[in-house]
């Protein structure tokens, strides 16, 4: 999955062209800002870098300039977004080392056939043309050589994932962990109806079985959306991350395979919360270092959306309201929630 760094002070710009990546299966990174972007790029190392020209404190020209002299970064594809206005400013990006530009206004064909244009002329491609996307965090859904897999039930999309948490199986205990509330001889014949149906959904040689135990085969080898959550959450309690990353991060959190009801996945509900809820934590702390106290505010929130008995963020949210003069922060001594209203 090509990975992909998109640098605008614009907000709205910056919302649009993410979603429409991310739609189209990229990793996308964002920063409203250069300076936060170098940040990012020391934990962070994209296929393509796309800045706007005009922005405050330093110009995407500046930035260019900047990533060109770093050993490092220096050959990291880079794409400018010009209005019409900045067509002498494109001139000297591409005098810099621009690979390419982007006029505004453009629409997202426009967008994504630039960007596959740029990556294949870099030898990239996007992963799940040859290989398998898995996504549970906000939702259920595998991606097999670019297209969305479609089951035969859900059931077998849920064996899937769980095969996929657990790497390896008896037929027991995948019956046991999918149908809890069935007999054992049900259970049994549920799991092999379901795995013949998974493997029609996919292939005959998806799953494979030596000795009594199942397991994904290992030429699909899918990118699983929560193992890497995980590991950048890994980096991120150990202070690997800078606080671009850490609020991109703890947006990828999202409710585990919606519509699955098993106790297995309630299981891994309870640990990602658990790690989402460490990565606000590392967040909020991170905010308020900067001096960024309505961002940890935000973090704090989130935090008590989750858990609303959290008593260091209920401290954390207080602080935070009382430092930026927010009339709130008296709600927050004593302990009420009005999570219907904004902190933008």
């Amino acid at each position: 999955m090509p990975r992909i760094l998109v640098v605008d002070d614009d907000s709205a710009i910056l919302k649009l062209v993410s979603v429409i990546l991310s739609r189209a299966g990229h990793e996308v990174r964002t920063s409203t800002h250069p300076v936060e972007a170098l940040d990012l790029l020391k934990v962070f190392t994209p296929d393509l870098v796309i800045s706007d020209v005009v922005m405050p404190y330093m110009t995407g020209l500046e930035f260019l300039e900047k990533l060109r002299a770093h050993e490092q970064l220096s050959a990291i594809p880079f794409m400018l977004l010009s209005s019409h206005a900045e067509r002498g400013d494109v001139r000297r990006g591409m005098n810099l080392g621009a690979d390419d530009y982007l006029p505004k206004p453009f629409t997202p064909q426009d967008l994504t056939t630039a960007i596959d244009a740029r990556l294949r002329r870099a030898g990239l491609t996007l992963q799940g043309e040859s290989g398998m996307q898995a996504k549970g965090l906000g939702t259920a859904q595998v991606v097999w050589k670019g297209n969305a897999v479609s089951w035969v039930s859900r059931k077998a999309l849920e064996l899937f994932f769980y095969l996929l948490e657990h790497k390896e199986v008896t037929s027991w205990e995948a019956a046991e962990a999918l149908w809890p509330e069935k007999d054992e001889a049900r259970a049994s014949s549920l799991f092999h109806t379901t795995l013949h149906r998974l493997r029609r959904s996919l292939s005959n040689e998806a799953v494979v079985s030596a000795n009594r135990r199942y397991a994904l085969a290992s030429d699909l080898n899918p990118e699983y959306d929560v193992q890497r959550f995980e590991l950048l959450a890994a980096q991120a309690e150990q202070g690997s991350l800078g606080l671009e990353e850490l609020r991109e991060l703890v947006t990828q959190y999202g409710h585990y395979l919606p519509g699955t009801d098993s106790p297995w996945a309630d299981d891994v509900r309870a640990r990602l919360e658990q790690k989402q809820l460490s990565l606000l934590g590392v967040a909020a702390r991170a905010a308020t270092e900067a001096g960024r106290d309505r961002d940890a505010a935000q973090f704090h929130q989130r935090a008590l959306a989750i858990d609303p008995m959290s008593e260091p963020d209920w401290q954390g949210l207080a602080r935070a309201l009382d430092t930026i003069g927010d009339p709130r922060a008296r709600l927050a001594a004593q302990r009420e929630a009005w999570w219907a209203v904004d902190l933008d």
